[in-house]
């Protein structure tokens, strides 16, 4: 049990660090550490990501000590700020913010002016010698704590406002006077109490335990939960609470509140990137009621904004940010995500951050950070999300193409997507999961929404600025998004939205360029990205500190010239039956299984073997000499089989078969469970002839394409003697060749580790295997009895309910499946110490099971070419992060497998 559930910050009273984001979260964390380097942050405590495991632990209660220590960090914040927790002559109010660990924008709850009640608005208003701010503070709060902590829905605050505004003939919020905000402020509590039947609470201390409560409850609140699920954050980490004296940028014209990067998050230019607003509170200046104005000269003239920069009307605070900004940087050595307010001209610090980015951002940054001698190679690799490289691998809008531009708005996430419009989140989700590509419309979007932004190929909003939530979220997200276009008027309950004269219904086809914030009738062509000098850079250094190699999974030549595009080392898995699909082939494929002997097989085969050995020969051409892994034929022989009845007919009438007798076949190879079936080394045990005409393919194409590698793996082994016979009849092909032709080639003979008899043997099997591939995806079907194709309908149940983190088809099982792999790759070795090691299922493109492969000394990795990028940087990370554990200041790589 922890001694201590509260730290308190700023002034004198810091007591936490930077490195404590475990225990005070990422805003606790920052917050103290701000505060020990001398900026100007209002003081406050924080309450441990401790307090919240304990909450949920039991049955939603707190330690026995922590109201004791809450009250103690009030009373060292009263005096810090000289103020009173309920005074009503000098009243101390606070805000009270959630924290994790890792940045989570917006899905958590905040609670702002807390401790305002009838009398203590009063003190305030006295005090600040301004009515009217007071009272607007006093119906913020209200609307925020009514929301949030009562849960009476915010909407019916707002027809309240609305409906004030109307009756007063006003449009804006600033032009509410004292008395209008005390009119709605009665009318707030009477909404209160109407809807909960019981009064607003007026004891501070009564809000303050309601608001941590609330803080902590949104921790599992669906939103959170799936924005958790999203970016692979455990739902086990808990949240801080922290609990703030307030500062006010809603007091006056010499008050302001803004957001600011201290690079732009879009592009990574090393400019003061932000958005600020004079006589506002925080929420005002993502909520999109109000149009946030920049803060620099060079910001205002990039949106085209007349509206004045808060370098032109506040230069003294602006310096002052400026002169925070760069201590921020050089402090954490990263770009930030700052949070200030101005009251009464002295700026306040309220939270710092590693800030979101794109990846064409991160990679910018990355480079630049290292050029500016701020931080390592290494550090720059590790700051770049492997999976977020996807972003700049896949098309863009064709600049020549001919555009429909319906309206411009603010390019708050870049790239281009095209999709069907729908507006809700919900509607999106359900369309996107049938296959319908789906731009998310919305006035602005909420947390709420998080679930249909995930499924949506875009977001486009009518309101919201750069640093709106609809931006940041979609930046983290690499969703294209385009925000504040305010032509568009959406209607929610017709389901369309209107743009001058032109009317867009539910299910049109739009599409949106978050890079320069147009919105387009219609579909607009793509061309391929063109990658940075950045990108070039950062996969140089990877190359330079990863150890692995990495392949490619292709059999195709476009998909080997896209693997060499991306840098593949070769190709570590060709799979030959996909060759046999081509419809020139498929007749002779199937002509081939119907034979009823061996001889007719062969005479089947024969006519296959030109196309095969010219596939090979292109990939050999392609690859110029890096090695190629080439898996003789794999699935059962279904799936080659004509199944419709106009498909049989089609191929009986082709191949002079009689109808009856087809089908008759197709009886006999019809198989109950064909994964376990008869495919892999099997057919070649019984169709011996198959493997035969496949390796002569691959020998002949290696004879003819100088340089070539070819490596030849048998699939599915269970046992020492199913290789053995299967590398006897590839050696006996060989050498015919080699009679014939006159000429000899280099080549390997190895296996696929995919059952988990052949992990547990692989001391065994390794005397006859010159390498193994670890086929990843079957090896996880039969280590877990699960179904790839079966377990989509059940598995997201068993993640939600912890039995597994992510689905194990698409991160590798550590636990079980790894021991298997680690099993083999120790037995493999232990009996041939120069076997090659690597692994070729899915799992070869995903950066946590990467990092395991490197933690196994694996030689390769192979995956989809797109992904090549992808595992070259999650491979260098690996290396890096080992090289730290085994305590070596930089890993270089000792041997680098071909």
């Amino acid at each position: 049990m922890p001694d201590k559930w509260v730290y308190s910050f700023g002034g004198d009273l810091t007591e936490g660090r930077a490195d404590m984001r475990e225990l005070l979260g990422g805003k606790g964390a920052n917050l103290a550490e701000m505060s020990s380097i001398g900026l100007p942050v209002p003081a406050g405590f924080t309450i441990t990501t401790e307090v919240c495991t304990h909450y949920y632990g039991n049955e939603n209660t707190y330690p026995d000590s922590l109201k004791k220590e809450v009250l103690e960090a009030i009373k060292l914040l009263e005096k810090e700020m000289g103020a009173g927790f309920g005074d009503i002559e000098n009243p101390l109010l606070v805000s009270v913010r959630s924290g994790a660990r890792v940045s989570m924008p917006g899905m958590m709850d905040t609670v702002l002016n807390l401790g305002l009640n009838d009398e203590t608005v009063e003190g305030l208003a006295k005090k600040s010698g301004d009515a009217r701010f007071a009272w607007d503070s006093y119906r913020r709060f209200i609307m925020m704590y009514g929301d949030v902590v009562l849960g009476v829905a915010h909407h019916d605050f707002e027809d309240i406002l609305d409906s004030h505004k109307r009756d007063e003939d006003i449009t804006k919020d600033t032009d509410v006077t004292a008395e209008g905000w005390k009119g709605v402020v009665a009318e707030f509590k009477e909404l209160v109490e109407r809807e909960l039947g019981a009064p607003f609470p007026d004891a501070p201390e009564e809000q303050l335990w309601g608001a941590i409560g609330a803080v902590f409850g949104s921790w599992m609140v669906p939103r959170a939960m799936t924005y958790r699920t999203i970016h692979d954050i455990p739902h086990d980490w808990g949240t801080a609470v922290n609990v703030q004296a307030m500062v006010f940028g809603n007091m006056g014209e010499d008050c302001a509140t803004g957001v600011a990067f201290t690079r732009d998050p879009a592009n990574g230019e090393n400019y003061f990137y932000g958005e600020y607003l004079v006589n506002a509170q925080g929420e005002d200046v993502v909520a999109g009621i109000r149009t946030p104005q920049s803060l620099t000269i060079q910001g205002k003239e990039k949106e085209g904004s007349r509206l004045p920069a808060m370098e032109e009307i506040m230069p003294e605070v602006f310096c002052q940010l400026n002169d925070v900004r760069h201590k921020l940087e050089k402090h954490y050595q990263d770009m930030q995500d700052i949070e200030f307010t101005v009251q009464q001209g002295k700026l306040y610090m309220l939270q710092t951050r590693s800030g979101k980015r794109t990846t064409a951002a991160a990679l910018k940054i990355a480079v630049d950070m290292v050029d500016e001698g701020l931080i390592t190679q290494e550090e720059a690799l590790l700051r770049v999300d492997p999976q977020a490289l996807d972003q700049l691998l896949h098309p863009t809008l064709d600049p020549m193409a001919h555009k429909n531009v319906l309206t411009k708005g603010l390019p708050a996430s870049p790239g281009a997507a095209c999709g069907a419009v729908y507006f809700s989140a919900d509607d999106a989700e359900t369309k996107a999961g049938e296959g319908i590509k789906v731009i998310l419309c919305r006035r602005e979007t909420s947390p709420e929404d998080i679930h249909g932004m995930h499924a949506a190929e875009g977001i486009l909003t009518s309101r919201g600025g750069m640093t709106s939530h609809a931006a940041v979220v979609a930046r983290g997200m690499g969703r294209p998004c385009v925000a504040g276009a305010g032509s568009i008027q959406m209607d929610y309950e017709e389901k369309k939205m209107i743009i001058g004269e032109a009317e867009i219904k539910e299910g049109d086809i739009v599409t949106i360029d978050g890079t320069t914030g147009e919105a387009m009738l219609g579909e607009v062509p793509t061309i391929q990205p063109q990658l940075s000098d950045d990108f070039n850079t950062i996969m140089g250094w990877a190359d330079e500190h990863r150890r692995m190699t990495v392949r490619a999974n292709a059999e195709t030549p476009l998909d080997a010239e896209t693997a060499k595009k991306f840098g593949a080392a070769g190709i570590g898995l060709c799979r030959t039956e996909h060759m046999f699909f081509d419809p020139k082939r498929i007749q002779n494929v199937r002509e081939m299984i119907f034979s009823t002997n061996a001889q007719y097989r062969r005479d089947a085969l024969d006519k296959l073997l030109p196309a095969q050995r010219e596939d090979f020969i292109a990939l050999f051409k392609i690859m110029e000499g890096l090695p190629i892994t080439i898996r003789l034929l794999d699935p059962p022989l279904h799936e080659f089989l004509p199944h419709s009845e106009e498909d049989i007919q089609n191929f009986a009438d082709t191949a002079g078969f009689e109808t009856e007798k087809v089908r008759r076949r197709l009886g006999e190879l019809h198989e109950i469970n064909p994964m376990l079936g008869h495919r892999g080394c099997r057919l070649g045990v019984t169709y011996p002839e198959i493997y035969e005409m496949q390796a002569r393919a691959i020998i002949e194409a290696a004879i003819e394409v100088q340089g070539a590698i070819p490596e030849i793996m048998i699939p599915l082994v269970a046992t020492r003697k199913e290789l053995a016979l299967m590398k006897t009849l590839v050696e006996d092909t060989a050498k015919e060749v080699f009679t014939e032709k006159n000429a000899t080639v280099e080549y390997t003979i190895g296996t696929m580790i995919e059952l988990p008899r052949a992990a547990l043997t692989a001391d065994d099997i390794a005397e006859e295997a010159a390498f193994f591939s670890f086929g990843t995806n079957d090896l996880t079907q039969t280590a877990l009895g699960l179904s790839r194709d079966d377990s989509a309908n059940f598995m997201p149940d068993y993640i939600r309910e912890g039995i597994f983190a992510k689905d194990p088809f698409a991160t590798l099982d550590r636990e079980g499946v790894g021991q298997l792999v680690q099993m083999a790759a120790d037995k493999g070795r232990s009996a041939r110490p120069d076997i090659k090691l690597g692994i070729c299922g899915e799992h070869g493109g995903d950066p946590s099971s990467i990092e395991f492969c490197e933690d196994v000394g694996l030689d390769y990795v192979s995956c989809s070419p797109y992904r090549v990028p992808i595992a070259r940087l999650a491979a260098a990370q690996a290396s890096i992060k080992s090289g730290r554990r085994l305590g070596k200041s930089q890993t270089q790589p000792e041997r680098r497998a071909a």
